[in-house]
């Protein structure tokens, strides 16, 4: 088993099985067990490397040639071309930890991939499948009650900065591995103060979909900006239309600023000069209505999802009506959030009590270029809010978008429950340690599959271990005595050299939800793995 690339540079995986499997169309039984243990092995090997705030980037190589730059899970994984059935399984779990979670994609693989290795041993020593797998369920229940034994709760707050230091820490420990490492405290304030502003706090949720996070190319990362309202990719329609706006009053229509067509086939003969006027005239009596119907209502902004021609472009700067045309369908909805405005379908149903308030709308370029982008901010009682990134080329726009994501679903699930454990494998160690200790009160073969569940945690800090440098072995066994030694389930691996193993004095945390759903899926996956005894390919049934 290999991985290998393609002339494209696509990283894919080559299972070799035995000379004997090769020739057989169907796999069954521990064969069969074994093979999906290996192919789920090489991918969970990829994702090894990229794990920790020393974690190495993957570059991967699209078919259209385009590159990404990146370490995190569920993106690597996604852009690889897994063939293996079992191989999928493990893109699918890294999936659901991204969409359930947001964060913690390369952890879960990882350890689903040491945990299949582990299982691999016992079936070398003839344990069956199913009773690994039921070992498995209740060693992952041993850790997951340690977790709740050694969570802490962080109280934070909305007011001043102080009480916002948990979460801001919280979410500069997801970016500590990220490209945008140098400049995590920054982005770490924003994300923060951007999931309060929209956050429910009655609810204690918060909705995502309230966070746009756009960017352009060209700016430095520390140029980046929170934007309370919305950024939208465009200009004004117009050269000479005014390119600040003070408290405007928004229009947002949905409807064609055009005259009305026909719904069925037509023919119109214009023959003469005269008829010509005529249409045109019609036509221009259309525009001045949508326009004069546009300024009654009270509107100092048009936002249009559809575009217009330039003779309606030139009258609405005539008659000082600024406006934006094509504006995407997601853009209309999230600026009708920010600014209190009702989307309009039809020119007819245009009124004052429709249109959306904002302090401030302005049109920012950028450099030398003639990228533009529009600034609507200030908008009263609004729940909407942009994080408008900056970054030296896409590839690196690119990964710091997929970093503040990270950022953000973290300081959300902190906001949902606010208890955190401590990192740096600390947790892992802590758990490891407490299913050891619990494996011995568990009687019959299941005792074996407890200790290797054990035995397979200790993966994460091994990993961290050998990605900063260290010697893995020596620094886990350390940590692992350290723990054992003073009681204190906050011990875990010094990845950056401050000179302390106490993970709360280095400032390192995860969310307990998102290190429980980590042990739960991973778990998960494994049990189903083991489960399988036959493998039948498409139309080759034996």
């Amino acid at each position: 088993m290999s991985l290998a690339f393609d002339e494209y540079g696509r990283p894919f995986i080559i299972i070799r099985c035995a000379q004997e499997q090769e020739k057989q169309t169907r796999v069954k039984g521990i064969e069969a067990v074994k093979s999906n243990i290996q192919a789920a092995k090489a991918v969970s090997r990829v994702l090894r490397t990229s794990l920790g705030p020393k974690g190495m980037d993957k570059m991967l190589q699209g078919p259209d040639g385009d590159v990404v730059i990146t370490n995190d899970g569920a993106t690597i994984l996604e852009q690889m071309e897994v063939e293996h059935q079992v191989g999928k399984l493990l893109v699918e779990l890294s999936k659901s930890q991204d969409q359930e979670i947001g964060d913690g994609t390369t952890g879960v693989t990882v350890l689903a991939g040491s945990l299949l290795e582990q299982a691999e041993r016992l079936l070398d020593k003839g344990i069956h499948p199913l009773r690994i797998a039921e070992g498995y369920e209740i060693a992952c229940r041993l850790a997951l009650a340690e977790l709740e034994s050694i969570a802490t709760t962080f109280e934070f707050g909305t007011g001043s900065s102080g009480e916002r230091e948990p979460l801001i820490r919280t979410c500069m420990t997801t970016l500590s591995s990220k490209i945008v490492g140098r400049h995590k405290r920054v982005l770490a304030e924003m994300c923060v103060e951007s999931v309060l502003a929209v956050m429910d706090l009655a609810r204690r949720d918060v909705n995502l979909d309230l966070i746009k996070v756009d960017g352009k190319v060209g700016g430095r990362l520390e140029e980046s900006q929170l934007v309370h309202g919305v950024v939208l990719d465009k200009d004004m329609s117009h050269p000479q239309m005014p390119k600040q706006l003070s408290d405007a009053r928004i229009a947002i229509l949905t409807c064609p600023f055009e005259p009305p067509k026909p719904k069925t086939k037509h023919k119109v003969d214009i023959d003469t000069v005269e008829k010509f006027e005529a249409l045109r005239e019609t036509e221009r009596r259309y525009f001045s209505d949508m326009v004069a119907r546009c300024k009654a209502a009270g509107a100092t902004l048009v936002v249009c999802q559809w575009g217009f021609d330039d003779e309606a472009n030139h009258l609405l700067m005539h008659e000082g009506l600024p406006a934006v045309r094509w504006v995407g369908g997601v853009e209309i909805e999230l600026l009708a959030l920010a600014t209190g405005a009702r989307i309009v379908p039809r020119f007819e149903e245009l009124e004052p009590s429709k249109l959306g308030r904002a302090r401030s709308v302005r049109e920012v370029a950028f450099g030398t270029t003639r990228d533009r982008v529009l600034l609507v901010e200030g908008t009263p009682g609004s729940r909407a809010v942009t994080l408008f990134l900056r970054a030296g080329n896409r590839m690196a726009l690119e990964e710091a978008k997929r970093s503040v994501h990270d950022a953000l679903c973290v300081a959300r699930n902190l906001v949902r429950d606010n208890r955190i454990v401590y990192g740096g494998g600390s947790a892992e160690l802590a758990c490891a340690l407490a299913v050891e200790a619990g494996a011995a009160k568990i009687g019959g073969v299941e005792q074996h599959a407890v200790r290797a569940f054990a035995d397979a945690l200790e993966a994460i800090p091994l990993a961290l271990a050998e990605n900063s440098g260290l010697a893995p072995i020596a620094a886990v066994t350390e940590a692992r005595a350290a723990q054992l030694r003073e009681k204190n389930p906050r011990l875990g691996i010094d990845c950056v050299g401050a000179g302390t193993n106490d993970m709360r004095e280095q400032n390192v945390f995860e969310t307990l939800i998102g290190k429980k759903q980590q042990l739960q899926l991973a778990t998960q996956v494994c049990k189903m793995i083991l489960k399988i005894d036959d493998i039948i390919r498409p139309n080759e049934y034996a």
